[in-house]
């Protein structure tokens, strides 16, 4: 069974998701294993701990430097024998010795189309705002492999959201997930621990 960890900085939405895809089954080939928040005391964490899943903080300003707070986070992977990563609204960047020790096992979770609305500050309700202020009538999400260019790793699935003429960035925001980030992360999540499986490791004495 491929050993999952999923990122998150808030409520955890899409942590919650990806637990209940698991538990319905859509989820067979990975397992949840480790949550790792960026913020003490968020809701995610409390999800994590109703669903007995091991969870862990590690925030990014307890390290003077991005290297030292990679560490930290592969040390943690490494002690969970984590397999593959899920960025589920993870506000932290993660640094190069990181996405390289995971090559295509490193996904994320992005509520517009790419390559509309993403990279650098495109993030919660900013890419929600953006839409609104272009004045699209149609938005997503997009779910993609993670490379050191932000939102710029290969596109796995992609669904389209309508967008409705009173709306704010806020129902939108909500839509979006209803209708396209909670579906689209698990069948994502699903697509990568089939087709990578268990990282090989060194067999222990």
């Amino acid at each position: 069974m491929v050993r999952v960890a999923v990122l998150v900085s808030g409520g955890g939405t899409n942590l919650q998701a990806l637990l209940d895809a698991q538990k319905a089954g859509d989820i067979s080939s990975g397992s949840i294993s480790l949550v790792v928040s960026s913020r003490p005391g968020v809701y995610a964490l409390e999800r994590a701990a109703q669903n007995n899943v091991p969870a862990e903080t590690l925030a990014r300003k307890k390290f003077a430097a991005q290297e030292e707070f990679d560490q930290a986070l592969l040390k943690l992977l490494e002690q969970y024998r984590i397999d593959v990563v899920v960025l589920a609204g993870f506000l932290t960047i993660l640094g190069p010795e990181v996405i390289q020790r995971y090559p295509n096992r490193i996904l994320n979770i992005h509520p517009a189309l790419i390559p509309s609305f993403c990279g650098k500050g495109f993030y919660g309700l900013k890419v929600h705002e953006a839409a609104l202020a272009r004045g699209v009538k149609v938005t997503g999400a997009t779910a993609h492999l993670v490379n050191e260019e932000a939102d710029g790793g290969p596109i796995l699935l992609q669904k389209a959201v309508e967008v409705a003429p009173d709306d704010t960035a806020e129902t939108l925001q909500r839509r979006v997930m209803e209708q396209a980030e909670w579906s689209l992360l698990p069948q994502a999540v699903e697509l990568v621990c089939r087709k990578e499986g268990p990282l090989p490791r060194r067999e222990e004495n």
